[in-house]
Order: C-alpha cells, then sequence, then structure tokens
C-alpha cells in the first residue's frame, strides 16, 4: 500500500492511499478515515461511493463527514468511481461513460471488460486489502453514496443483504436500466441484452426477490436530473409490496451538489451507527 497523503482531524487520521489492482489492472485510489477509538478497538466500517465524474476527493473534501465519523467510532472508506490510467478505454467528450463513470459494475463488452470490474473490486479485492492494513470489524459493515454511488450502495447491499447491515443514499439513480443518462453506459459496458442489466439496478434486483432490511434515501426537489434521472419513486413503488422499509425524505430547494449531501450528511452517519452497533 502506498501513502499518498495523511492528515489529522478530529482526533483521528485521514489517509489518501494507492494500491495495484489485480482485478481492473490498473494503479486504484482510494481514502480511509480513521477515528481515534481504532486505536483501542477494531471499528465499524462504512463505505461511501460517490457519483459520476468524482474521485475519492469529492467526498472527503466536500462531504463533512470526519467530525461525526469520530464522535460515533466509524471508518469511512471513499474508493474511486472507475479505474484510472493512460491504457484504461476511455470517453474523453463523455462524462457518463469511462473514467469517473464506472457505475460499480462488471463490464462484459470490449474494450471496457478489461478494466471496468468495479463491482468485483469493491465487493471483493478492496476489501480484503483495506482488512489487512486497518483495525477494523469486517462483521460490521455499511455503505451508502451518492447519485451514481446511490446506485452502486443500493445494488451492492441487495446483492449482500449477509455482509451489509445498512445501506443508505444521497439522490441514487434507482433504476439505471430506464434512465436517460444510464442506459446508454449500460449497453456498452453490458451488451443489449438488457436480461443482463438487471442486477445492477435495484428495481430489477427487488422485482427479482431480492432483499435488504431497510433503506434510507434523501433527496432534492431543485435537484436538476431529479426526473429523467434519479426518480426515487420508482424504488417506493417497486418496494411497496415487499418486507423492506423504505424512509424517503424529499427536501425542498435542495439540488444534486455536496452543498445538499453534507447537510445530510451527520444524519446517515447516526443512522448507520445505530444498525452497525
Amino acid at each position: 500500500m502506498n501513502i499518498l497523503s495523511q492528515a489529522t482531524a478530529f482526533g483521528g487520521m485521514q489517509g489518501v492511499f494507492s494500491h495495484t489492482s489485480e482485478t481492473c489492472k490498473c494503479d486504484m485510489t482510494f481514502a480511509v478515515f480513521v477515528p481515534p477509538q481504532a486505536t483501542k478497538e477494531p471499528c465499524p466500517v462504512l463505505w461511501y461511493l460517490s457519483g459520476l465524474t468524482c474521485t475519492h476527493a469529492n467526498v472527503m473534501e466536500k462531504g463533512e463527514y470526519r467530525r461525526m465519523a469520530a464522535e460515533l467510532g466509524l471508518i469511512i472508506i471513499c474508493p474511486d468511481t472507475s479505474p484510472r490510467g493512460n491504457d484504461v478505454p476511455d470517453e474523453l467528450t463523455n462524462w457518463q461513460m469511462g473514467k469517473g463513470a464506472g457505475f460499480y459494475l462488471d463490464a462484459t463488452e470490449k474494450p471496457w471488460a478489461e478494466n471496468y470490474q468495479m463491482y468485483s473490486y469493491i465487493t471483493e479485492e478492496l476489501p480484503a486489502f483495506v482488512s489487512q492494513h486497518f483495525r477494523m470489524d469486517m462483521s460490521r459493515q455499511g455503505i451508502f453514496g451518492h447519485s451514481m454511488g446511490g446506485h452502486g450502495a443500493m445494488t451492492i447491499a441487495l446483492k449482500n443483504p449477509d455482509r451489509f447491515k445498512s445501506c443508505s443514499a444521497f439522490a441514487p439513480i434507482v433504476e439505471p436500466s430506464t434512465a436517460d443518462w444510464s442506459v446508454p453506459a449500460f449497453e456498452k459496458y453490458l451488451g443489449s441484452d438488457r436480461a443482463a442489466w438487471r442486477q445492477y439496478d435495484a428495481c430489477s434486483l427487488v422485482s427479482d426477490g431480492a432483499r435488504f432490511p431497510e433503506f434510507l434515501i434523501d433527496q432534492g426537489k431543485a435537484d436538476g436530473f431529479l426526473e429523467n434521472g434519479l426518480r426515487p419513486w420508482r424504488f417506493e413503488e417497486a418496494v411497496k409490496d415487499t418486507d423492506i422499509k423504505l424512509t424517503l425524505r424529499m427536501h425542498e430547494r435542495y439540488d444534486h451538489s455536496y452543498y445538499f449531501i453534507s447537510t445530510f450528511m451527520d444524519d446517515h452517519l447516526r443512522w448507520h451507527a445505530e444498525r452497525l452497533a
């Protein structure tokens, strides 16, 4: 593990690290905040998945999570959103595809399949790697994210209910297989057979029988992507006749930015801490 930076914050440590990923076949960067409690005992782990165009740095610099994470004793891990490097395929003029837009899936189509294995990276390689280097309680894991990262968090939780004890999202893409800004990426990553897309679509996963105890979703009503990309009411409809509990909070005047995320970050951290206790 390469240490790119470390700084003390609220009695804990905020670090940025990199390693060579066998899954994505490139160097991957991630951030970890370790609370002061970790010097005495293993702490629960909360994964944060960022949205389109982002890296680990967006939430680390603008998410305002460290004070509350230190108070609650939560380790926060912030992976990158895609593979990186000069040899990694990309679409330079398309912010919804390629670098910064991995959609937390395992691509099956060329040229993307060689590197874009983000689902396996997030669920297998990175957890195994960080558990070797930090004092964390891997029996207490939660996951949350924003937009594309909210999509990733929800689908990963639905597919791994025995691993994660909590899941929440800020303005998630709940049905990417029908959303304007994700359908083209899904077709390029996964091919034209839409049946293969269902495993990376929260609404489809619920329809196909996947279950997770409960979700917390916060959504701004002034979000410019609300009507065509996010549509949280689709997930509300999907879980209506199931035993999945959904708390969907719609907020007047809030948009898609980190001003919105940072406003409700403490709520999400407390919510996860209760379920990871």
